[in-house]
């Protein structure tokens, strides 16, 4: 095969897809949470931040606003306050204070294990919308975030202009899908920790060999 030109075949991605999940067998998601709504929460909050900067609000976040009430009364001054170390905390504290209400008064402060109610949310996109499903409900689901995106791209499982459902929709084509879950959870800590965006060997398969 040609690794510089066409893009792979069904088997060929699984193959490769089946190794990057062998080299992480007990991948699992990392943000801190400890219920659906905080969950919904953190995700939201990851957006262009690091996963572990969320985790260093959250548990804060969790003891001044342990419910969607709680968070929907809030001033949002109160809310920044609590997120301000993580990007974009002016937008992501208003999208989090409008969901919250949103929660409290349409869904009875639950969280719908329903994928369009909730990217119907305020800064709940598809990724965050699968996270939750997933992450939460146990819902098969793929979520493509920058990780997943470039793998996919850099081994030419992709178009490197495929937008992210298209990168979603074509990893849910390859893998059964009571494999989506831990395949995208390998794939992030093989983007992570293996093949970081720095990584120099501009050969994606060199990585395939690496221990962990």
């Amino acid at each position: 095969m040609d690794k510089t030109s066409n893009l792979l075949t069904d088997q060929e991605a699984r193959e490769v897809l089946e190794q990057i999940g062998a080299m992480y067998p007990d991948a699992k998601g990392e943000l801190y949470w400890d219920n659906h709504f905080h969950l919904l929460c953190a995700v939201l909050m990851s957006a262009q931040t690091t996963d572990k900067m969320v985790n260093s609000v959250m548990p804060k976040f969790i003891e001044d606003f342990p419910t969607p009430g709680d968070l929907a009364d809030a001033d949002i001054k109160d809310i920044e306050n609590d997120i301000s170390k993580i990007g974009l905390y002016h937008s992501k504290a208003k999208h989090l204070k409008a969901t919250a209400k949103i929660l409290r008064d349409k869904y009875n402060s639950e969280i719908p294990a329903d994928k369009k109610i909730l990217m119907s949310l305020p800064g709940v996109g598809e990724k965050t919308a699968n996270v939750v499903l997933a992450e939460g409900f146990g819902i098969p689901a793929i979520a493509v975030d920058t990780h997943v995106a470039r793998i996919s791209k850099k081994f030419k499982i992709v178009a490197q202009d495929a937008k992210p459902h298209e990168i979603e929709k074509r990893l849910e084509e390859i893998l059964p899908k009571e494999e989506w879950i831990h395949t995208h959870h390998a794939m992030i800590h093989f983007g992570r920790y293996t093949m970081p965006a720095r990584a120099k060997n501009p050969d994606p398969y060199s990585y395939l060999t690496k221990k962990k």
